[in-house]
């Protein structure tokens, strides 16, 4: 068994959720090699989330932006707000949707069902770029 780690860096996007797949596997070219195997990604922000979910109809995503937004409001009893008023709200989708995922690899290319991707959730208004701790396990 063989374990490969890398660091994964995403370009600095605007509040939502946003479809990651390709911008994340150009970047693990060495996933072409792997026969059968386990990607796991970790994202290391506590104000963003990374998931799988629809890819096709971007619609899914600006109605996922909706709901956790409804959802996640700026609360008045937030008292963590020193990064500003979305920095409590951004931690608690955060929270929700989870910082990692992990990929089974086949034949050099992930084993998603029909229709999905992976999805970077954005929580913050301002945000900078993101890092992914990607970690693939294999024979």
């Amino acid at each position: 068994m063989e374990i490969k780690q890398f660091e994964i860096k995403l370009k600095a996007k605007e509040r939502g959720f946003h479809l990651v797949t390709d911008e994340v596997f150009k970047q693990i070219p060495e996933l072409a090699r792997v026969s059968v195997g386990l990607l796991h990604l970790f994202i290391q922000h506590s104000s963003a989330s990374l998931f799988i979910n629809e890819y096709a109809d971007p619609s899914v995503r600006s109605d996922l932006e909706e709901f956790y937004s409804e959802l996640c409001n700026n609360k008045v009893y937030y008292t963590h707000t020193s990064e500003g008023s979305d920095d409590m709200p951004s931690h608690v989708k955060a929270s929700i949707l989870g910082s990692d995922i992990s990929i089974p690899i086949a034949s050099g290319r992930p084993s998603f069902g029909t229709w999905q991707g992976i999805i970077m959730g954005e929580h913050r208004i301002h945000a900078g770029s993101r890092k992914i701790v990607a970690t693939i396990i294999y024979d």
